[in-house]
């Protein structure tokens, strides 16, 4: 008997384990748009109707993958070709955005649809914003009435946070610029928008993402003034809108005015040079005394490194100030003037620790220099002094504030006796 086990035979060649994820399918949207066609034709204009289909196809159709198919049809109601025509060789449907009443119900009721898509397959965020970023760029191949509904339809899509105000960047193009679409669309848009929320959550949204001071760019650079943007817009019944560009300019040339005025302070130019160029960019600006003071404030205190330990802080400050206090004296003409300049010293000593005990040498050295009057500094003192730090700083000012009622009692008593 033969002991020794017969080998089993063997199947000779290789054995390749293929893993799904490795399938690299083709992209085709064929299929994708034919079933999304089929279900918006069937649900027609019942926009709950379309939300609902729309919920329960995400579970059988990849919307991650045809995200771009899917908005187009949305909107377009067929694939867009690059310039926003419709691709002749797609089924298409008539029921879209595009074809929906040009109405701002329509539109709300549509950027319900959206948001509900959206809520429901979080995933779609980032694509949708990038669909509105290119049906942006595509405005000048579609109809003043398709361009009228993208624009209501993103106003209140910025105005319920659904889409970043980032995406107005598309609107700076070029060439939709040169041709006034811009422009156009902005002023539907924004409509749209301010009637949602109101123009501080409009600005709130447009500084979040640096889009606040980039409005101009809506023009032309032949046409890119204030005054162009603010007549513009205030005829198009947008003056909330056209208050709020013409303020953002004015804040952006005061910092530019403090930051040069601080640099010249900084390099030691002339106290007669300093005033006579502060007096040339006031006229220009068109600022009044009091927000020039505030801004020559700011720029004489940012022009100095100081030290850190508070006995000798107010030594340096006092030193400091006796030198611009020729520079402050010239533009506190005004009551109103020194009460504002008042107000910022207080802010400053409140705002920088190191300044709280030197307050009332300050105010006293600008008295001293015919900055500050005995008026401003009792009315101050009475009345119009703010929250930040009113114990100390009142309590600093007691017994200079006794004198100069004292001193203006003797006056009065003085013109009596004269009398």
């Amino acid at each position: 008997m033969n002991n020794q086990k017969q080998q089993k035979p063997t199947l000779t060649g290789q054995r390749f384990k293929t893993r799904k994820r490795d399938e690299k399918e083709r992209f085709d949207p064929t299929q994708f748009q034919e079933s999304i066609v089929q279900g918006l034709n069937q649900t027609g204009t019942d926009l709950e109707a379309v939300a609902k289909f729309l919920d329960a196809s995400g579970a059988k159709l990849d919307y991650r993958r045809y995200a771009e198919t899917l908005f187009d049809i949305l909107v377009a109601g067929g694939m867009l070709a690059p310039g926003g025509t419709l691709s002749d060789d797609m089924t298409r449907t008539e029921y879209c955005l595009f074809t929906a009443q040009e109405d701002l119900e329509t539109m709300q009721a549509y950027a319900q649809v959206f948001n509900k898509l959206i809520r429901r397959y979080k995933y779609l965020e980032k694509g949708f914003e990038e669909e509105i970023k290119k049906l942006l760029l595509f405005l000048k191949g579609f109809t003043e009435s398709e361009r009228n509904k993208l624009a209501m339809l993103t106003g209140i899509l910025l105005a319920n946070g659904s889409i970043s105000a980032s995406i107005l960047s598309s609107l700076f193009n070029e060439n939709l610029v040169k041709e006034g679409v811009s422009a156009a669309f902005a002023v539907k848009l924004f409509k749209s928008w301010i009637n949602e929320k109101d123009i501080n959550s409009v600005a709130g949204s447009l500084r979040k993402v640096g889009m606040d001071n980039r409005l101009m760019e809506l023009f032309p650079a032949n046409k890119r003034s204030c005054e162009h943007f603010s007549k513009y817009f205030t005829d198009a019944g947008l003056k909330e809108l056209s208050d709020f560009a013409r303020n953002q300019q004015s804040i952006g040339a005061r910092k530019e005015l403090q930051k040069e005025l601080q640099e010249q302070m900084s390099r030691g130019d002339p106290l007669k040079e300093i005033i006579a160029f502060t007096r040339e960019e006031m006229k220009k600006a068109n600022l009044s005394e009091q927000a020039m003071i505030s801004i020559i404030w700011t720029s004489v205190m940012s022009s100095v490194e100081w030290n850190k330990k508070e006995e000798l802080v107010t030594e340096q400050a006092i030193k400091h100030l006796k030198q611009y206090s020729p520079l402050l004296k010239a533009f506190t003409s005004q009551g109103l003037s020194e009460l504002s300049l008042l107000l910022k010293i207080q802010e400053y000593c409140y705002d920088n620790i190191h300044f709280m005990k030197a307050f009332q040498k300050i105010v006293v050295l600008l008295y001293k220099a015919d900055v500050l009057s005995e008026e401003a500094i009792l009315k101050w003192y009475t009345e119009a002094h703010l929250a930040k730090g009113k114990s100390v700083f009142l309590e600093q000012m007691k017994k200079f504030v006794e004198w100069l009622k004292n001193a203006e009692e003797e006056s009065e008593s003085e013109e009596e006796e004269a009398d």
